[in-house]
């Protein structure tokens, strides 16, 4: 099956449905596992709550537009915020991509995948979630519910949401909040070609884009193909 250029950048909704639970948009295949996720998850005495889905290009460009400008900061491994004053182009790119995808070659495009927590943990209402490490790991306000994610989605034989980022292979940075439903998305990353990952860059308006062409290959390879796989 082909699957659109437009699909695989984030540049069209075509593929997508309104999931009423999370009131969010996600592929339309990942309806049936995500609601059964929710339901499970509150029987089990969690609010999961879905920060981030269906993310477009043009949002991923704004994104990344505002971190190469300095109007958004840009994370170290730690996740505490870098000084990009002295870094190079190149070495801006790759501490952006730490954290944040180039545009048009997100996960988040195909609406496979999504960041969630734990609603019920967040000490107040006007709490500004992160997704940082310190959220997430032993001790974080989010690890119960992850700890329990771990074993509810280790219980099914066959891998239905997987973490695309549960080891740091020096790629993206790991990520306990990114959850990614393997059967669509694998097909989806199976179709992302590197002839699409080139065509994507020479046809976005795109900070450091020179830079980004200049690495175009160890991209790719490093912070797109290089996930933790599903099982």
């Amino acid at each position: 099956m082909t699957i659109s250029f437009d699909i695989l950048t984030g540049r069209t909704e075509t593929h997508l449905a309104h999931h009423p639970g999370f009131n969010t948009l996600v592929h339309r295949d990942v309806l049936p596992a995500l609601t059964n996720l929710q339901k499970e998850a509150q029987a089990a005495g969690f609010d999961p709550m879905i920060v981030s889905a269906f993310r477009s290009y043009q949002k991923q460009l704004e994104i990344w537009n505002a971190k190469a400008k300095g109007e958004r900061p840009v994370l170290d491994d730690e996740g505490l915020p870098l000084d990009i004053s002295s870094l190079s182009e190149e070495d801006l790119c790759l501490s952006i991509m730490r954290w944040s995808a180039l545009p048009g070659a997100s996960r988040h495009h195909w609406g496979t995948d999504l960041d969630i927590v734990d609603r019920r943990a967040l000490p107040s209402p006007d709490y500004k979630i992160q997704l940082i490490p310190e959220e997430v790991e032993d001790g974080g306000l989010f690890a119960p519910f992850y700890d329990w994610l771990e074993q509810f989605l280790g219980q099914n034989g066959t891998p239905t949401f997987f973490w695309p980022y549960r080891h740091d292979k020096k790629g993206i940075a790991p990520e306990r909040w990114h959850l990614s439903f393997a059967p669509t998305a694998n097909a989806l990353l199976e179709a992302y070609t590197f002839e699409i990952f080139w065509r994507n860059i020479e046809e976005s308006d795109l900070r450091l884009k020179q830079a980004v062409k200049l690495s175009a290959h160890e991209l790719y390879h490093r912070f797109f193909l290089n996930i933790t796989p599903p099982g």
